[in-house]
C-alpha cells in the first residue's frame, strides 16, 4: 500500500479570478488524497524580489509569463523554503535556469496547450488588419456607414510567412492554407506537419521578402531577440502585415513604427509588447500610461494592439491547470515529469538548443 502524498503548499502568483476557478476547479477534481495533500494559496501579485519572501512556507510556487524569477528571485525563494518552480505558461525566457540549476530547483512549463486558441487568434489579427474590422466597428457606432478607407484584400491566393512551426505555428498554417493561401516558413527544425500541408521552408530572407502575411510562432531567446528589426523589416515585401502572438521581445517596436510612418510596412497586429509587463492584465483606463513607444503605435490607423489574450479560451485555462497540478504531482512523488526542465540539480534541457538560430 502506497503511503499517502505528503502535504504541499502551491503559493500561486499573477492571479486573476479566471485562474483561480481553473485552477480551484482541477484541484477538486483530483483524487481525494491527492486534493487533501494540496494547499493552494492565490496572489494577485506577481513575484519579485519584494514579495518572493511572502511565499515562506510554500514547496512550490506557480508563475505567469511576466513574472520575472531573475537569480535574486529564485535565491529568495529558495530561502522562502521553495524548491519547484512551475509555470502556467509554455515560454521560460523569463527563468533564470542556471540559478535554477545551481539552488537544485525542480523547474516545469505546459509546453502546448490548445495551440489552436494561439493559432486563431493569430488569424483573426491577420483578418482585422486587413478587412480593417477594427476601424469598421468604430465607424459604426458611431452612426458612420460608410465604407471608403476600410478596402482589404482576398487573403486566397496570397503568400503567408510562418517564422516558427511548432504547433501553434502548424495550427495557424492550417487555417491559412484553408484560405487557400501560399505557405512559406523558417524554421531551424522543420517537421513534417507543414510540409504535409503543402507548405515549403526556406531562408529567414526568402520568407520575409516573398510573404504577404508574416506571423511569429518562435520563442524569445538571445538568437530571436529582436528578430524583426531595422534590417530584417528592410527585407519584407513592401505592404505586407506583420503579426506578432508570441513574445514582444521578437520585434524591436522603433524599427517597427520607422517601419509603419514610412509606408513601408503596411500593417502590424500585435498581441505582445516587449514592454508588456509593467501593463498588460491590468485596467489602466484611468491612468496616463507612461510608454511612449506603446502610444504611438496606437495611433496608426492599420495597427491593432491587444493585451496577451490570445491564449485565453476556456479550453487551453483548463489545459494549463491540468498540467501544471499534473506537474506539481509529480514533484511531489518525485518522479521523472515529462515538462520539467530542471529537475534535482540538473538541466534537462540541452544548452545548446535552448536558442533557436534565427
Amino acid at each position: 500500500m502506497s503511503s499517502p502524498p505528503q502535504p504541499t503548499n502551491l503559493a500561486i502568483f499573477s492571479t486573476k479570478p479566471y485562474d483561480r476557478a481553473s485552477l480551484t476547479r482541477t484541484h477538486s477534481t483530483l483524487s481525494p488524497a491527492l486534493r487533501d495533500s494540496i494547499t493552494l494559496t492565490f496572489h494577485d501579485f506577481p513575484v519579485s524580489e519584494e514579495t518572493a519572501p511572502l511565499a515562506r512556507g510554500a514547496h512550490a510556487v506557480c508563475v505567469f509569463v511576466n513574472d520575472t524569477l531573475s537569480p535574486p528571485v529564485l535565491q529568495s525563494l529558495h530561502s522562502a523554503g521553495v524548491r519547484a518552480v512551475l509555470l502556467r505558461c509554455a515560454g521560460y525566457n523569463n527563468v533564470d535556469l542556471a540559478t535554477a540549476e545551481s539552488l537544485g530547483l525542480f523547474v516545469a512549463r505546459v509546453p502546448a496547450y490548445a495551440p489552436e486558441a494561439v493559432a486563431e487568434f493569430a488569424v483573426a489579427l491577420v483578418l482585422a488588419v486587413n478587412r480593417k474590422t477594427h476601424r469598421a466597428y468604430n465607424r459604426v457606432r458611431e452612426g458612420n456607414f460608410s465604407l471608403d478607407g476600410l478596402m482589404g484584400h482576398t487573403m486566397r491566393g496570397k503568400t503567408v510567412g510562418v517564422v516558427g512551426t511548432g504547433k501553434i505555428g502548424v495550427a495557424f498554417a492550417r487555417i491559412m492554407q484553408g484560405f487557400g493561401c501560399r505557405l512559406l516558413a523558417y524554421d531551424p527544425f522543420p517537421v513534417e506537419g507543414f510540409r504535409e500541408l503543402g507548405g515549403e521552408y526556406r531562408p529567414l530572407e526568402e520568407v520575409l521578402k516573398e510573404s504577404d502575411y508574416v506571423s511569429l510562432h518562435c520563442p524569445l531567446t538571445d538568437e530571436t531577440e529582436r528578430v524583426i528589426n531595422e534590417q530584417t523589416l528592410g527585407m519584407m515585401k513592401k505592404g505586407a502585415v506583420l503579426v506578432n502572438t508570441s513574445r514582444g521581445g521578437l520585434v524591436d517596436t522603433k524599427s517597427v513604427i520607422a517601419a509603419l510612418k514610412s509606408k513601408h510596412l503596411g500593417g502590424l497586429a500585435l498581441d505582445v509588447y516587449d514592454g508588456e509587463g509593467a501593463i498588460f492584465y491590468q485596467d489602466r483606463s484611468t491612468e496616463i500610461i507612461q510608454d511612449d513607444e506603446l502610444m504611438r503605435l496606437m495611433t496608426f490607423p492599420n495597427v491593432v494592439v491587444c493585451g496577451h489574450q490570445a491564449f485565453f479560451t476556456e479550453e487551453a485555462l483548463t489545459e494549463i491547470a491540468e498540467c501544471t497540478l499534473r506537474n506539481l504531482e509529480d514533484f511531489m512523488n518525485r518522479v521523472p515529469c515529462p515538462n520539467s526542465l530542471v529537475r534535482e540539480g540538473h538541466l534537462l534541457v540541452r544548452r545548446e538548443s535552448l536558442p533557436v538560430r534565427i
